[in-house]
């Protein structure tokens, strides 16, 4: 059973976008934790 005519283009696309927001939320919340960890009240 070939799938080739299931596969759309534009949810291809929409997975990357997601990926890539997916990506760039992690970094933000890596970044917001190291800021929080270095900047701790001692």
């Amino acid at each position: 059973m070939p799938e080739d005519g299931r596969k759309d283009p534009h949810d291809e696309r929409q997975m990357w976008w997601w990926l890539g927001y997916f990506l760039f939320g992690i970094h933000i919340v890596a970044f917001v934790m190291i800021y929080a960890v270095t900047h701790a009240p001692k």
